[in-house]
């Protein structure tokens, strides 16, 4: 099966989308601490999707796992851990930030590292960008995007700069700019650990390719392998928190804020959460097997799509509520440049196609 760089980029849009909506669940949990819905979401996250939807859709997964070296599996899980950082402050961001300037901070330093450390890791950063006029495409492909994460940046602090500080805790309860970006750019940077997590996994495509699995789904189980590193990190995080606030019993419906506890919902908002979490990296694998030997963009591809879907989500929720219509159009100008990114960069893989 050949590469469809038109296809690749629908995939990568709809882990864009799963990536941006995942925690719009997280908002409906109720009485719930940050770390007992962020960890039990989380388990879906990082243990019960990643192997249900390998073992599913790869011929022999735990045959393909036992013959991988054990340093290729050390990095994964080692690049998963470094990511669960990454992962672990992303979600503090939303909280900080909200879902669209937190989003475009974080991502646009993650867009940078994941997709330029990998070629250059690899010696191939000349062969792969500078050399071909595919290349080159891609690689204006990546300065738009990073043009059009300044433009989402620059309309949020605008944004940020003309409301009171009374207004924004309404539209986010805890709105701290500060230790927000200061947040942000520490996730972004950890995040694009996932990238090198891939990329080292790279062996463990062709053993399930060997085995038998078809194009699409050969990148799953490094999913599991890289996601398994995510969870040690987070549950570590979390467990300790837990232990710190005693707040173990809120898992049954003790503990937690004044009133009952919504159990069933809150399990079920969070499993939500949780699998819409994973499914940006299994639709993001899907697109990677469609971009060939470019298929380093694919992490550009991601990072601007979940973007341009955290940006809709933003205004869905009133974040942009009071921003002047000159902030507005600034930060739709901003998507549209994203959005023109994805363009250029599927043409390029097409050329190189």
């Amino acid at each position: 099966m050949g590469g469809n760089a038109l296809i690749g980029v629908l995939f990568h849009w709809m882990g864009g989308l799963s990536s941006a909506s995942f925690y719009v669940p997280y908002r409906g949990v109720k009485r719930w601490s940050w770390e007992i819905f962020w960890l039990t979401g989380g388990i879906f996250s990082w243990l019960i999707a990643p192997w249900f939807f390998a073992w599913i859709r790869t011929n022999d997964l735990f045959g393909v796992i036992g013959q991988v070296p054990a340093h290729v599996a050390g990095l994964c899980v080692l690049f998963g851990m470094l990511w669960g950082f990454g992962g672990l402050t992303y979600g503090l961001t939303m909280r900080y930030l909200g879902l669209s300037l937190g989003m475009a901070v974080v991502l646009g330093l993650c867009t940078v590292f994941g997709t330029l450390i990998p070629p250059i890791f690899q010696g191939k950063l000349h062969d792969t960008l500078l050399a071909t006029t595919s290349g080159r495409f891609i690689l204006l492909g990546l300065v738009v995007t990073m043009a059009g994460i300044v433009v989402v940046a620059v309309a949020g602090a605008r944004k940020d700069a003309a409301l009171s500080e009374e207004r924004k805790a309404e539209v986010i309860a805890e709105f701290n700019f500060r230790m927000g970006i200061a947040v942000a750019v520490f996730s972004g940077i950890m995040s694009s650990c996932f990238a090198f997590g891939l990329t080292a996994g790279e062996p463990i495509k062709t053993l399930s390719a060997a085995a038998g699995t078809g194009p699409l789904w050969t990148g799953l189980p490094t999913l599991c392998l890289v996601m398994f590193g995510g969870l040690i990190t987070n549950a570590a995080w979390c467990l300790w928190l837990i232990v710190r606030n005693r707040s173990a019993g809120q898992w049954f419906g003790h503990g937690g804020d004044a009133g009952s506890v919504p159990l069933v919902a809150n399990y079920l908002l969070c499993a939500l959460a949780g699998t819409l979490w994973y499914f940006q990296f299994f639709f993001y694998t899907m697109g990677e097997s469609q971009m060939g030997r470019f298929g380093f963009s694919s992490w550009t591809l991601h990072m601007a799509s979940i973007i341009i879907f955290g940006t809709i989500w933003g205004f869905a929720f009133h974040e942009w509520k009071d921003a002047a219509p000159r902030v507005r159009t600034t930060v739709w100008a901003g998507v549209g440049l994203l959005v023109f990114a994805t363009v250029i960069i599927g043409y390029g893989n097409m050329l190189a196609a």
